[in-house]
């Protein structure tokens, strides 16, 4: 099955915050039928599906980047110290995989250290680990080996060392960077279900880079599109295997979720209930969460008062290593996104300025 393929590949590409290279070369490459795709030099790309169209602008938005590591300095042992690209919980990282792409784009295996009991202290046993007190290891025995036999150096870029894998029985995906790659994937495939679709609007996507360090290249896509809408996709952390029952608000199989507020935003109510009104129509299992944390690309482009909504795929362990989602909730997302999608004419998008 493609889709199935095009989300394993996009899982596995290499592509931390500032470095979506390969990421958006593959999206292009998934785009390839489309005419109109275009790529800055922020990596961002943007698609307009039927830029003869009529109606308001709809954008559809995920992005690229996922959580990695940065190289800031290199030890005299050839051990390396760095710093996180996006937020990642300091406990999740010792004794992890990690590869390193490095200056000759080349990408060398490398672990986190992870200091042996027999050398740690009463106090180190106790103590939380600290990303200052890390460090990257690729087996060098040097500075000058780590430079100049690995060529590795300073701002290297690393993303866990992880290789995807689908369980057909299950419907379920194991990998990396599924925030945001499975939504990448969603919004590929919605783009590809409309393409010869009479639409009441201009469908205009969105992939954005550097999501994870401050959802920066969403607003040059914003600014290139204009868009009167936005339906965000997401990789949002599913809560099962955390919550009390009466709290699980992104379950895995219980399909996308539909998020009414975030720190990032509280997500248009009159944009939020047609969506759900739509889900509840077309029989699409959804579910609604308020969070006490998080944010997305939405965030930024709502105070541009632009109504958004976000679509999220919950991925259990996001901003580790190690994820799984299913195929179950990204069939669920695609559905409701190109429901939505066929149904946001230009008396709809006016309505969403008024209470009904």
């Amino acid at each position: 099955m493609k889709e199935i393929e095009r989300i394993k590949a996009l899982s596995d590409a290499f592509g931390p915050s500032g470095f979506e290279d390969d990421v958006a070369k593959l999206v292009k490459q998934e785009l390839k039928e489309f005419e109109h795709v275009k790529e800055d030099k922020m990596r961002n790309v943007t698609c307009v599906v039927n830029p003869k169209g009529k109606g308001p602008r709809v954008m559809l938005d995920a992005h690229l980047d996922e959580v990695g590591l940065i190289v800031q300095a290199i030890k005299p042992n050839g051990t390396m110290n760095f710093l996180t690209l996006g937020r990642i919980m300091p406990a999740n990282l010792p004794s992890s995989s990690f590869k390193i792409r490095n200056k000759k784009g080349k990408d060398v295996e490398a672990v986190i250290a992870a200091k042996p009991p027999h050398f740690s202290s009463a106090k180190e046993k106790d103590a939380l680990p600290q990303i200052e007190n890390m460090v990257l290891d690729c087996g060098s025995v040097s500075q000058e080996m780590t430079e100049k036999d690995f060529h590795i150096g300073i701002a290297s870029p690393a993303v866990p060392n992880v290789t995807c894998t689908y369980d057909e029985e299950k419907r379920l995906f194991f990998g990396k960077a599924f925030d945001c790659r499975i939504g990448v994937a969603a919004e590929i495939e919605t783009l590809k279900r409309l393409k010869n679709k009479k639409l009441p609007c201009v469908l205009q996507a969105s992939f954005a880079s550097q999501e994870e360090v401050g959802d920066r290249g969403v607003y040059c896509n914003y600014k290139e599109l204009q868009p009167d809408v936005m339906i965000c996709f997401e990789g949002c952390p599913a809560d099962d295997t955390f919550q009390e029952a009466h709290m699980v608000q992104a379950a895995m199989y219980k399909g996308p979720m539909l998020r009414h507020f975030d720190v990032s935003m509280i997500t248009h109510p009159r944009f939020q209930k047609f969506a759900l009104d739509v889900a509840r129509k077309k029989k699409i299992p959804v579910q609604e969460s308020v969070r006490s944390g998080g944010g997305t690309n939405a965030g930024r482009i709502h105070l541009e008062g632009v109504p958004c909504i976000v679509i999220g795929i919950p991925v259990r362990y996001i901003h580790s290593s190690n994820c799984y989602c299913t195929l179950d909730d990204y069939d669920a997302a695609v559905n409701l996104a190109v429901e939505l999608v066929q149904a946001l004419d230009a008396k709809t998008v006016d309505g969403f300025q008024f209470y009904n």
